[in-house]
């Protein structure tokens, strides 16, 4: 895949990769190393200047985008959630655009998936925390019971509890719906405690693929490392202050 934009910018170059069915992947780089633009030629929201992308085989440019769109999960930072309609009617508005109505228990079945109340639904989203409105974005994207999860740094606009929280719960619900996911994530940790398999980008590039465990062991190359001391230092300066040093 390659994609350069008008101005000239080289965002994505030469990227060719293949995602297993059931992995959790995780695209990690600094800003503007590619990764996000990866994700969006995925469901395209972003069109490549060239190359093509498959998912079970079946080419996404031979669909028309905005069907295409109703087939996969998609969760950013931003949420997106609209102010006017109900917790509800933002759950199942891809329900909605498909032409199904009457998603009341559909939208139940949701809130508990997600770990919210079922009188939530009929709340606007301004009544509901940050980590709530993520959640229901969360919802959102699994009401069309998609197979495939995008997630564009979902929690980086949330709290440290809170991130970790929905992070362990996107997570556990990865494993109990059979979901593909991918993720970008400019924070190492939170790459390395969530997915199977951790890919860094940089300079449109993807420089290292390789587990969890294969990066902490330095397998990754010099671009992972600089992204995996980030927590390793966070995590010995932690210990020497718990030690009393």
């Amino acid at each position: 895949m390659t994609k350069r934009y008008a101005n000239g910018t080289l965002a994505v170059d030469g990227v060719s990769l293949e995602v297993a069915a059931g992995s959790f992947v995780a695209l990690v780089g600094t800003s503007g190393s590619g990764k996000s633009t990866l994700l969006k030629m995925v469901n395209r929201l972003v069109e490549p200047t060239g190359g093509s992308i498959a998912i079970g085989g079946e080419p996404v440019d031979q669909v028309p985008a905005h069907l295409l769109r109703r087939r996969i999960g998609y969760v950013f930072q931003n949420i997106g959630l609209f102010p006017h309609l109900t917790v509800g009617e933002n759950i199942a508005i891809g329900l909605r655009l498909r032409g199904e109505k009457h998603n009341d228990a559909r939208v139940a079945e949701l809130l508990d998936l997600i770990e919210l109340p079922d009188d939530v639904a009929g709340r606007r989203p301004d009544a509901l925390s940050g980590g709530q409105r993520q959640r229901v974005g969360v919802a959102r994207a699994l009401a069309i019971k998609p197979g495939l999860m995008l997630m564009d740094e979902p929690f980086g606009a949330l709290d440290p509890v809170t991130r970790d929280t929905l992070g362990h719960a996107v997570r556990r619900l990865h494993g109990t719906l059979g979901l593909t996911t991918i993720m970008v994530t400019h924070d190492m940790a939170e790459a390395l405690l969530f997915a199977d398999r951790v890919l860094v980008m940089q300079h449109g590039r993807i420089v290292a693929d390789a587990t969890p465990h294969e990066m902490l062991s330095g397998a990754g190359g010099e671009a992972a490392d600089a992204l995996v001391a980030v927590p390793r230092e966070q995590a010995h300066a932690l210990a020497k202050i718990e030690a009393g040093e």
